[in-house]
């Protein structure tokens, strides 16, 4: 790695300060530019493409995705490390993928691990897996999605297959070099039945380092973000669950775990 690692340049499209949900305490999380993955739900749809791009919000095109330096970025990390060091926060990456910009990514976790303060992922980990082996030593925590156990139904919904994501779940959680928790978001038609529900559950009561498992409710908070991009959303008519709904969710994954099942991020 070079030793030059603060001016290594990566494409975000958003930095949100004061964050409780994405990590333990306050984060401040950086949205990268880039996914493997075409999630139909996904929330952050201008998160997908690498390109620039423009976006209408409330009638007026916005400019979605700029390049910056690891350095800049954690110009403004820097900024609430009082918030860090009394809540137990960090910085966290998120997207897209953060692993489709995986050096940069990596570069900005050893960055703020030089600087004190913890860090996090949020990821797929749909990449090779040497890539995630290059964040390993700089992560405090890796919050993994894990979407579905059935390969092809997991193509269907999100556009790629899932058997690289779970053998990677396997090899994070094995290396115990970071805590790890596994994220479902329940998705009406997709992954939301009991059945389904317990299969990611018994998955990851094999993992050896799971500290718990997010059940995230669905939402439709992205929805008219696909209106400004000129896309069509294709869950549409699709409800949040209600309360009672995820608590039957919650208790279906209990059922086959002694893992810490929660409702939320």
């Amino acid at each position: 790695m070079a030793d030059n690692y603060l001016q290594t340049k990566g494409r975000i499209f958003d930095i949100q300060r004061y964050s409780i949900h994405d990590g333990n305490g306050i984060r401040t999380i950086v949205f990268l530019k880039g996914c493997f993955l075409r999630c139909r739900w996904c929330c952050n749809p201008e998160s997908q493409r690498y390109d620039i791009e423009t976006m209408i919000v409330q009638g007026k095109e916005k400019v979605i995705g700029r390049d910056v330096t690891v350095q800049e970025v954690m110009e403004t990390v820097l900024k609430d490390r009082p918030y860090y060091r009394r809540t137990g926060g960090g910085l966290t990456l998120s997207g897209g993928e953060m692993l489709f910009q995986w050096e940069f990514a990596r570069d900005l976790l050893r960055a703020a691990r030089e600087a004190g303060i913890t860090t996090a992922v949020e990821s797929t980990a749909f990449s090779d897996y040497s890539h995630i082996e290059e964040l390993l030593p700089y992560l405090d925590q890796y919050l993994m999605d894990i979407k579905h156990i059935d390969s092809a139904k997991h193509k269907e919904f999100t556009g790629v297959p899932n058997e690289k994501i779970l053998e990677n779940a396997r090899k994070i959680s094995g290396s115990g070099l970071t805590e790890y928790s596994v994220r479902v978001p329940t998705i009406p038609g997709f992954n939301d039945t009991p059945e389904e529900i317990r299969a990611i559950a018994r998955f990851a009561e094999q993992l050896p380092s799971v500290k718990r498992i997010h059940l995230l409710p669905y939402h439709r908070l992205g929805q008219d973000k696909y209106d400004g991009l000129g896309r069509k959303y294709t869950l549409e008519g699709i409800a949040p669950p209600p309360a009672a709904k995820m608590q039957m969710r919650k208790k279906a994954a209990e059922s086959v775990t002694r893992i810490e099942v929660v409702i939320g991020g």
